[in-house]
């Protein structure tokens, strides 16, 4: 018999947390004379429990994810061949997610309709098609959670709810102003970040480059420590151009009024 399928089903087996070894199982099937064709069966079995429950999972996370399910943003469904520049080869590269293994955040910085928010989105929805938990909300989301977890004791468990996503992303810095407190508490949950262990990134997209920031947050010592960490190995993409908005747009010419009677 194949050893390999051994292995198959000990690797489906963990995966499925049932507790089967390779040596154990070989034994077994040895015993009781177990045929190649029901061994490669016993096998088709566990690998498609095993991708039963991985989809599920992918489920789970996208569903937790907050990430558009309904019309999802994918690097699939971005059109790469309307970037350009010499650097574009680094923005090809990003479902790779080389940059959430190096420990490396992202920005997405540039005016509206650009882009910015489905790179970020699909970058979110990658990690957890590879099961991976990714939170994605707005900065006004953000500050809105800051302030109520102030109002009812709750910023420590707050903060680790946001530390524990191995990709958080933050859409439209610079769309909300945060307060000295919220300001403070940005800055430990940056910091908090910065010293995570194993896989993780954050990603930020606004419209206004990084040394405008001090325009929406409100302690400046805490910003300049935050965006030292947020910035400290990251990549930043600025972009530019028309915006992508539009492009379906249909115009159509009508006319109202009485209609003229023919002569």
């Amino acid at each position: 018999m194949n050893e390999s399928i051994f292995e198959t089903i000990q690797e489906n087996a963990k995966i499925l947390n049932i507790d089967l070894y390779a040596a154990e199982l070989a034994g077994y099937t040895v015993e009781e004379g177990f045929a190649q064709e029901t061994l490669e069966a016993i096998e088709k079995v566990f690998s498609y429990l095993r991708k039963k429950k991985e989809e599920s999972i992918v489920t789970t996370l996208l569903r937790m994810s907050r990430l558009p399910l309904k019309e999802p943003k994918t690097f699939e469904g971005f059109d790469f061949n309307h970037v350009h520049g010499k650097n574009v080869d680094a923005l090809k590269n990003l479902p790779t997610l080389s940059a959430l293994y190096a420990h490396r955040n992202l920005a997405f910085i540039g005016p509206q309709g650009v882009g910015k928010t489905h790179l970020a989105m699909a970058y979110g929805r990658e990690c957890c098609r590879r099961g991976m938990k990714t939170y994605f909300l707005k900065a006004t989301e953000l500050n809105q959670k800051m302030t109520d977890a102030r109002k009812y004791g709750r910023e420590g468990s707050m903060i680790l709810s946001l530390v524990k996503p191995t990709c958080l992303i933050i859409d439209e810095v610079g769309r909300c102003v945060f307060d000295r407190e919220n300001t403070r508490m940005f800055f430990d949950l940056i910091d908090r970040r910065y010293n995570k262990e194993g896989p993780n990134t954050m990603i930020f997209t606004s419209n206004k480059s990084p040394d405008k920031w001090d325009e929406f947050f409100s302690e400046d010592s805490s910003l300049l420590c935050a965006l030292d960490r947020i910035f400290d190995d990251a990549m930043v993409f600025m972009m530019k151009g028309p915006s992508y908005r539009g492009r379906k747009l249909e115009t159509i010419a009508i006319e109202t009024g009485a209609r003229k009677a023919p002569k």
